[in-house]
């Protein structure tokens, strides 16, 4: 008798609600960006990046008793989940979610399924206003579908203006991303709690501007750090780093946050075109709620959507082990689908030496083309550098009579203090090699050069049988075979050889 009254009490005491506590925001934030390594030479694809950035937040929390729910709102969309670290809860955690619903018109009629809201229907005839409460009995896929006192219907289908109204936001909604974890405390306390993760959509390149000297032996160098995101949230006045170098990281998936649109199912008295996703309020503390974070945006769309700032900070460099670390010196905004630009280094006075390559086949009998000017220096103090440079993409100008003119384009690969530095700039229509045939086996080749000053020039034999020449020499260099000769101004340098076909 004793055990069973005990248990009739315990099924009779009421269940103590689970407190739930949100951050809406962190108190600061710091964000470190690493480079997609896979895309090699190319660009970021600003519709579809895929480097990861290090977030690092700092939130002040009140936690009461007993066990509660933290709620993180505005964490990047991005989150993987099981990277994050939550360190300055006293006594730990019980367990940590990743809330991928957000609030949309979709995701508020499926939280509602089986619960009473309120239809208010209105006769575009009259402009007459009626409400009438309801449960919602199917959800957002196949249409909505409402008991009433009238009975069952479909919401849209009455020829009438309907919306439903929601007295409160389904619990597990939120209009940003969300971290939840749920914590037990024996007593309230204010805590200063640290929250650290992975999101991916973020990438970053260096973009190098350089200005060639009139007699091409020297460079004015500036580069620009250019941050970049596809994420869904801003972080304001963040401490911003990026890292240079090769991490090892393994792929992560993580399903993309969900905000279902509305989809109605009838249109008695209008077309298909007038009837779209219905945007359902909420009388929740007497305003409607906040709008749902957009879908991604098409290829096309988002190109128009990011923004560009530039900023004349320089980061500063700083060694991470292998690694070379950049810190941008004064807290910035890394903005939700945006890049930002802030200064990487700027060199005066770069020496470089400008070289006109070819590249011919040794089997070919006739044939002409057009140099590649390439400029060569080493990345050394003597040189005008002296300092990691990380891969990006040059902008060449040459100095103009008025104002520079640009000339060409070329990628800069990463390279390390006292490495060679290359870079392949453009085609020289005013250098060219003419190949000829003076035999069976003999050939010719011959190079013109019309510009005023006399010019560097190497020509690199590939494939179609070895090269014979008498009275040159030619250098052999990573395995391939080059004639290397400086052509005088508006002259010819001209080379014979013989080949024996394999």
């Amino acid at each position: 008798m004793r055990a069973a009254a005990l248990l009739a009490l315990c099924l009779a005491a009421p269940v103590a609600a689970q407190n739930v506590v949100t951050s809406p925001a962190p108190d600061r934030v710091g964000v470190t960006i690493y480079r997609d390594l896979s895309r090699g030479d190319q660009r970021p694809d600003r519709n579809w990046l895929n480097g990861y950035a290090l977030i690092s937040e700092t939130r002040t929390i009140a936690i009461p008793a007993g066990e509660s729910e933290l709620r993180f709102e505005g964490v990047a969309s991005g989150i993987i989940p099981q990277s994050a670290i939550i360190g300055g809860i006293p006594e730990g955690l019980v367990e940590r979610n990743r809330d991928a619903l957000l609030l949309s018109a979709g995701s508020l009629v499926d939280r509602a399924l089986g619960q009473r809201v309120n239809l208010r229907r209105t006769d575009k005839a009259t402009g007459k206003v009626s409400s009438e409460d309801a449960v919602v009995r199917s959800g957002s896929d196949g249409g909505v579908v409402l008991q009433t006192a009238s009975g069952i219907e479909a919401l849209r289908c009455t020829g009438l203006n309907e919306t439903l109204l929601y007295d409160r936001v389904p619990a597990g909604l939120s209009a940003r991303p969300t971290l939840s974890v749920k914590v037990r405390a024996r007593q309230p306390l204010s805590a200063t709690v640290t929250l650290s993760y992975l999101a991916s959509g973020f990438d970053w390149q260096a973009d190098y501007v350089a200005i060639l000297s009139p007699d091409e032996r020297t460079l004015q160098l500036q580069a620009w750090l250019t941050l970049a995101s596809t994420d869904d949230t801003s972080f304001v006045g963040a401490t911003t780093q990026a890292v240079a170098g090769r991490v090892n990281r393994e792929a992560a998936e993580v399903p993309p946050a969900q905000a279902p649109e509305l989809r109605l199912q009838c249109w008695p008295q209008e077309t298909t075109s007038d009837v779209g996703s219905i945007a359902p309020t909420s009388a929740f503390d007497g305003v409607p709620p906040p709008p749902p974070p957009p879908p991604p945006a098409p290829a096309a769309m988002m190109s128009r959507e990011i923004v560009v700032t530039g900023s004349r900070m320089t980061a500063e460099r700083e060694r991470l082990g292998d690694l070379q670390l950049y810190r941008i010196p004064e807290p910035v905004t890394v903005a939700a689908r945006a890049q930002k630009q802030v200064g990487l280094l700027d060199q005066p006075s770069v020496r470089v030496q400008p070289v006109y390559r070819f590249a011919i086949d040794a089997g070919e009998t006739a044939a002409e083309s057009a140099g590649q000017l390439v400029l060569r220096s080493t990345n050394r103090e003597a040189e005008g550098l002296g300092l990691p440079l990380p891969a990006g993409n040059l902008v060449l100008f040459r100095d103009g009579a008025t104002r520079p003119l640009l000339i060409g384009e070329a990628t800069v690969r990463d390279a390390a203090v006292g490495e060679k530095v290359e870079m392949v700039v453009s085609e020289a229509t005013g250098v060219r090699a003419r190949v000829t045939s003076n035999g069976k086996d003999g050939r010719a080749i011959t190079l013109s050069n019309d510009r005023p000053v006399p010019v560097n020039a190497e020509v690199e034999f590939s494939q179609g049988g070895e090269v014979r020449i008498a009275g040159a020499r030619l250098v052999r260099r990573d395995g391939k075979l080059f004639w290397l000769t400086s052509v005088p101004a508006n002259g010819t340098a001209t080379l014979t050889y013989r080949v024996r076909k394999p």
